[in-house]
C-alpha cells in the first residue's frame, strides 16, 4: 500500500523532512489557504507538488477539496460552485494528482466531546462521550426538540454531566463541539451561529441530501473520467445522527445506494475504519470485503466502543476493529487490480488520529508527531508482515 502522512501545509509544525524520515512516501494534503468554493489554480497545485517533490515525497491524496455548503443546500447560484469544483478537479488531474477525499457532512464535520482524554498510560486521546454530547445538545445548545431524540436514561446521563460542569467546563465543551476540528468543512461557530446554521437545514431530509450528493457526483464524473480521478467519500464521523441533521454516509446501505445511483468507477470510498466502527452497526471486516473495488484510500485506525456508545480513539492496533484483517483484504485487492491491469492499483493509506505522547509536538487535535510516528511504524510493520506471509 502507498504509505502516506497527512500534512497541513507549510505552516504545519511537522516538517516534510520528519515525514520522509517516518517512512512515508506520499503526503495527504490540501490547499487549506484557499477558501471553500474557490478554484484551486494550477500554479498553486504545481507549487505544492514542487515543495513535496523537493522533499522526496509525492502528493498521494487530496484531503480534502471541500464541497461548499451552498451546493449541499442547493442554494440559488450553487451551480457556479460546482463549476469551480470541476475546474479544480481538472487542474489537479492535469498535474497528476489522482485521488480526492471529500465528505458531505452538513454543518459539523468530524466531532468529539473531549480532545484531551487521559489514557491509563498517560497518553492523550480524542473521545466522544455520549453523556457529554447530550449535555451539549439538550442543556447547552437547547436545540428545539432535541430531548425527544434521546431515551430517559440518556437524558438523565446528560443532565448529570451538565450539572458536573462548571462555567469553564461548559465553555470548553462548546469550543470542542462547535469551534471546528482540523480539516473540517467550516471554520466553526458560536452557539448562536450554530443555531442559525441548523435553522438553514431544518427542511433537509436524508433523501433530499442524498439526491443532492448524487447530482453533485453526476456533475463531476465526466471530468473525473477524463483525467482518471477517483472521488473517495469519507464516512460520517461518528456514523450516527447528530443535531437532527441528515447523515447519509454511515453504513453499508448508504454506500450501496450511492454506488447504485452513480455507478461510475470514479465514484469511490475512503475507508476510514475508525469513523465507521464508531458505529456499533458497522463491521470493518465485512465492509472492506463488500466495497474493496471502490476503495482507493484508507484511514487505518480504530476505536474502543463503550456500552453507551461512547468511544475513545485507541492505539492503532488495539481497537475493536481487526486492522490486520482489513489490511489483508486491501492488499489482496491491490494484487487483484495489478493482475487485471486496472488503473489505480495501489491503495493509499495513512495513520489517522494519533495519541499525544510525552514530549510530542503539534497542536492540532488528533495530529501529533510522535503519536502518528508510532502509529505509522506499527502499520508499516503490519503491512510488511502481511505482504511477506500471504
Amino acid at each position: 500500500m502507498l504509505q502516506s502522512w497527512r500534512w497541513f501545509g507549510p505552516k504545519d509544525p511537522i516538517s516534510l523532512t520528519k515525514i520522509r524520515q517516518a517512512g512515508a512516501t506520499g503526503v495527504v494534503t490540501a490547499l487549506h489557504e484557499i477558501p471553500a468554493g474557490e478554484v484551486w489554480p494550477k500554479a498553486a497545485i504545481a507549487e505544492r507538488l514542487r515543495v513535496l517533490g523537493a522533499a522526496g515525497l509525492g502528493w498521494s491524496v487530496v484531503e480534502s477539496l471541500p464541497v461548499p455548503t451552498a451546493v449541499r443546500l442547493a442554494e440559488p447560484g450553487y451551480e457556479k460552485y460546482v463549476e469551480r469544483y470541476i475546474e479544480s478537479l481538472a487542474n489537479l488531474g492535469e498535474l497528476g494528482v489522482k485521488r480526492i477525499c471529500y465528505n458531505f457532512m452538513p454543518v459539523i464535520d468530524w466531532t468529539r466531546t473531549d480532545l484531551s482524554w487521559r489514557a491509563p498510560d498517560g497518553s492523550v486521546a480524542l473521545r466522544f462521550e455520549s453523556a457529554a454530547w447530550v449535555a451539549f445538545d439538550v442543556f447547552i445548545l437547547r436545540r428545539a426538540g432535541a430531548e425527544q431524540e434521546y431515551s430517559a436514561a440518556q437524558l438523565g446521563a446528560g443532565q448529570r454531566h451538565f450539572d458536573s460542569l462548571d462555567a469553564a467546563g461548559r465553555e470548553r465543551l462548546v469550543r470542542t463541539v462547535a469551534a471546528g476540528l482540523p480539516g473540517a468543512n467550516e471554520d466553526g461557530y458560536t452557539l448562536d451561529g450554530l443555531r442559525r446554521e441548523l435553522a438553514r437545514w431544518q427542511d433537509v431530509s436524508p433523501d433530499v441530501l442524498r439526491r443532492r450528493l448524487c447530482a453533485f457526483l453526476e456533475a463531476v464524473v465526466p471530468v473525473c473520467e477524463r483525467f482518471d480521478l477517483r472521488m473517495c467519500i469519507h464516512p460520517d464521523d461518528p456514523p450516527r445522527p447528530l443535531l437532527g441533521l441528515p447523515r447519509i454516509a454511515s453504513c453499508q446501505m448508504d454506500f450501496d445506494a450511492l454506488f447504485a445511483a452513480v455507478p461510475s468507477p470514479v465514484n469511490g470510498l475512503t475507508l476510514c475504519v475508525g469513523s465507521l466502527t464508531a458505529g456499533r452497526h458497522n463491521d470493518a471486516s465485512a465492509l472492506v470485503r463488500h466495497f474493496a473495488p471502490r476503495i482507493h484510500f484508507a484511514h487505518l485506525r480504530s476505536v474502543l466502543l463503550e456500552d453507551d456508545d461512547s468511544f475513545v480513539e485507541a492505539d492503532h492496533l488495539q481497537g475493536d476493529a481487526d486492522l490486520v484483517d482489513v489490511a489483508r483484504v486491501l492488499i489482496e485487492e491491490e494484487r487483484r487490480r495489478q493482475a487485471a491491469g486496472v488503473g489505480h492499483a495501489e491503495i493509499a493509506m495513512r495513520p489517522d488520529h494519533g495519541r499525544v505522547l510525552e514530549g510530542d509536538i503539534g497542536d492540532l487535535p488528533g495530529y501529533p508527531w510522535l503519536g502518528r510516528l508510532k502509529a505509522l511504524a506499527e502499520l508499516r510493520g503490519m503491512l510488511h508482515a502481511i505482504e511477506r506471509l500471504t
